[in-house]
């Protein structure tokens, strides 16, 4: 481990040559590109350094001990041994997270989909209260949201949403939340007080930039519409909203929530980019089973991944049987106390797999 590491500091190194460099300050991909290579090298070679410190550190008070007569040195020196022992022994596990294989995805931003399942109009109700448990998630992170498509319900809530969370990082968070999730509650309109179970399913997609996909303007077919509203009824008069078809996967996004169809269009784009991204990914994917075994909420987008039960406020991860009495704090965008325990498990199955 200790070779590798210094190999990505010399990495790092050179990196901070390159940036300085004024071929490289003027090509515009060259500068994102290192300046994203190092930004993702940063924290490890933090860690190295300091672990290099201690490490020498150690070895300086050891050799201390050994020629120091006097008590009061040699308790003091023991003392400072066994802290810096200590923080040795952390940062090596820091360190051994860190360099487990990483998501190419995680620093990108995100696009989610929420979209009520079973149900019917309890299930609507439920994908808004997600959605807005994501945004407030994001707003607590300062991460900025934006709506790309909606088609809201009657009775409130949505049927579909789609929309982006933009911040550095938002992937790494949110690709936890894949799958179907299911609410337990007494619906307002149930006289007799049963508690009616429904569904909605969340899919979250990292965005794709152009350079990622290869989509040619041959392949995609525009089909224009007058926007709808709940029920189906139409808003307005104009054919603002857009639908795009990629014929040769038969994948389609549309977007119709803004007036301007250009407008419309970039958004309707964009989804279309990322499903394509992620259908290409997901297809390179299957090829390696164990590895997608390894992965906690990554996989089957069927899956129950989660159970928010109204009456006896309470929450259930079923991926890792994490059961917290906290429904309020999670519907309000608290939901760090359930992705960390995420990210931890599948930190520690990474590093069941190479053995550490």
């Amino acid at each position: 481990m200790i070779e590798r590491l210094q190999t990505l500091e010399d990495r790092y190194d050179k990196l901070n040559e390159l940036l300085s460099d004024p071929e490289v300050i003027s090509d515009t991909k060259k500068l994102r590109e290192y300046s994203k290579e190092q930004s993702d090298l940063s924290d490890t070679v933090r860690f190295y350094q300091e672990y290099k410190s201690v490490t020498s550190q150690i070895d300086e008070t050891k050799e201390m001990l050994e020629d120091e007569t006097d008590e009061e040195m040699k308790e003091m020196a023991k003392e400072e041994l066994s802290e810096l022992t200590s923080r040795k022994e952390e940062l090596e596990e820091e360190l051994r997270v860190l360099m487990l294989p990483k998501d190419p995805n995680d620093s990108k931003n995100v696009i989610l989909e929420v979209r009520g399942a079973a149900g019917g109009d309890e299930a609507a109700l439920f994908a808004g209260d997600l959605y807005r448990m994501y945004t407030r998630y994001a707003e607590g992170k300062g991460w900025k949201t934006e709506v790309i498509d909606s088609t809201a319900s009657e009775v409130g809530g949505y049927k579909e949403i789609t929309f982006m969370i933009k911040g550095e990082g938002a992937f790494s968070r949110f690709k936890y939340e894949s799958g179907a999730h299911r609410v337990q509650r007494v619906p307002e309109t149930e006289s007799g007080g049963r508690i009616h179970t429904s569904t909605a399913t969340v899919v979250c997609l990292p965005e794709a930039e152009d350079v990622e996909v290869d989509i040619h303007e041959k392949d995609i077919r525009v089909d224009t519409f007058a926007s709808s509203g709940p029920g189906g009824q139409s808003v307005n008069t104009t054919m603002s909203a857009v639908r795009l078809t990629h014929e040769p996967t038969g994948i389609v996004a549309s977007c119709q929530d803004g007036k301007s169809q250009i407008k419309n269009k970039e958004k309707a784009m964009q989804i279309l980019r990322a499903r394509i991204y992620d259908k290409y990914e997901r297809e390179a994917q299957e090829e390696y089973d164990e590895s997608r075994k390894s992965a906690v909420g990554t996989g089957d987008r069927s899956e129950r991944i989660r159970t928010y039960n109204f009456p006896q406020t309470r929450v259930t991860d079923h991926r890792i049987g994490l059961t917290l009495q906290k429904l309020d704090q999670v519907l309000q965008g608290n939901l760090d106390q359930i992705i960390e325990p995420l990210l931890m498990e599948e930190q520690a199955k990474k590093l069941e797999e190479i053995g550490q």
